[in-house]
């Protein structure tokens, strides 16, 4: 179920040009209060086909349905339990996921030709949906979060599967790196908050925050929309931002300039219902200087250097110079973020970085190069390639952390079978009639149509 999630999740950025097509819509399915429509099925259905999507299901489209069914589920569970995500967290996640896509198209460009439209308004049209989404995945690992596997449960799993069903892995790569974030300068710093409090000073003079805000914020999210941001709790924003919005008591005021992690902000309040506040925000974000990125990797330079004329070990030099505090702390072996282990497969890296791998030897170290992390950001680095796996059928000697983790889907999907069989129960579901001869895996979803009013 989790791996099949996640295909689901990662495809759904990828539906939204072909629901510009004609497809005549209607609500399939209810649950809880959550609508599915017909072209929520028709997109994913088309996307996975032009992709080759393999499943063993005799319907894909009822394959989709159900999957579909439990996302629903798991959400209408989320709100009731108040499973709360912070925009942080959907905007790192968002971010990631849009990364991951101007990885394999090449550039921003042709990720705004793909959708016909720009980066702020893909953003904008998919905050929500992925909000929804890390809701139910919240709620699936709160459902599974006291499931373990022991070794021997995990030989006795892969003992269980015939040799022509055992998974295949992917190639991938295992490397160590140091990295090397360019400082932001004290004059570029200054220079944005400088160009921020101009700009409030228009306000205060008479401009409209709003029009300022489309002119100016630098968040794509909400400049279109004149700074605003919606209804949001503390807990959506980081804490800085969140001490300013809620502390403001009146439309007509507008704030002290306020740092973040994202750089200056100045807000003005909408609306505030209880422990939830809507505010207009600016937002300006200083910029890294060629002088910045040049003296950052001739520092990363100096370290080559040493590394080339063996005065320190790769281990050592990662401990003591890299900015990246997950392999700083780890002998330098960089963890992939989107798995949680230290392979890389090819779409989990950014262009730059497998450019450079496809080129090493096991053992070797690169020169230094610029790239950019899982979030965007400008880096320089020095990668050691550890380890290159070919394509391979799975085994306990080379792929005992993966089989771990298909063992620990297996019985998170018994939990997860038991969990939904039990909330169906106590939960209204509708299903149309086009989809009420579906053969289902995880549970027999005609039996509670419309049983709980």
């Amino acid at each position: 179920m989790k791996i099949r999630t996640l295909v689901f999740l990662f495809l759904l950025l990828n539906v939204a040009p072909l629901k510009s097509q004609e497809v005549i819509d209607q609500v399939v399915a209810v649950v809880g209060n959550s609508p599915i429509l017909k072209s929520d099925i028709e997109s994913q259905y088309i996307q996975m086909m032009s992709q080759n999507y393999y499943s063993s299901s005799v319907d894909l489209k009822c394959e989709i349905f159900e999957e579909l069914l439990f996302q629903k589920l798991l959400l209408n569970q989320a709100i009731i339990d108040s499973v709360e995500v912070t925009m942080k967290e959907v905007d790192t996640e968002l971010n990631r996921r849009l990364s991951v896509f101007i990885n394999q198209l090449g550039s921003e460009k042709k990720l705004e030709e793909f959708y016909k439209k720009t980066i702020a308004e893909i953003k904008d049209e998919f905050r929500t949906i992925i909000k929804e989404q890390l809701l139910t995945q919240k709620m699936q690992q709160k459902i599974t979060a006291d499931i373990k596997v022991s070794p021997s449960a995990v030989r006795e799993f892969y003992n269980s599967i015939p040799a022509d069903s055992l998974p295949l892995v992917p190639a991938s790569y295992e490397f160590s790196q140091i990295v090397i974030y360019p400082d932001i300068s004290q004059e570029q710093k200054d220079y944005s908050y400088q160009k921020l409090n101009d700009i409030r000073e228009r306000i205060l003079k008479g401009d409209k925050f709003n029009t300022m805000a489309v002119l100016y914020s630098q968040d794509p999210g909400s400049a279109a929309k004149g700074g605003e941001l919606g209804f949001v709790s503390r807990t959506d924003l980081v804490p800085e931002f969140a001490e300013v919005a809620f502390s403001l008591t009146s439309p007509d005021e507008v704030s002290r300039i306020v740092e973040t992690e994202f750089g200056y902000h100045i807000l003005k309040l909408i609306e505030r219902k209880g422990e939830l506040v809507n505010v207009r925000h600016i937002l300006i974000i200083p910029e890294i200087s060629d002088e910045d990125m040049k003296k950052a990797e001739e520092e990363l330079n100096e370290v080559s250097q040493l590394l080339k004329a063996d005065s320190l070990s790769f281990d050592k030099a990662a401990a003591q110079y890299s900015d990246d505090v997950d392999s700083k702390s780890n002998r330098g072996i960089a963890m992939n973020p989107y798995t949680g282990n230290s392979r890389f497969s090819d779409d989990h890296l950014d262009p730059n970085t497998k450019s450079i791998l496809d080129q090493m030897s096991e053992g070797q170290i690169s020169t230094v190069f610029q790239t950019y992390d899982y979030k965007g950001k400008k880096v320089y680095k020095i990668i050691r390639l550890d380890r290159k796996v070919k394509e391979h059928v799975a085994n306990l000697t080379d792929d005992f952390q993966e089989l771990s983790q298909y063992a620990l889907q297996a019985e998170q999907m018994k939990q997860i079978k038991t969990w939904i069989d039990k909330k169906l129960k106590s939960t209204f579901i509708f299903i149309d009639d086009s989809y009420g001869n579906c053969e289902y895996k995880y549970a027999d979803w005609n039996k509670y149509v419309n049983k709980n009013k």
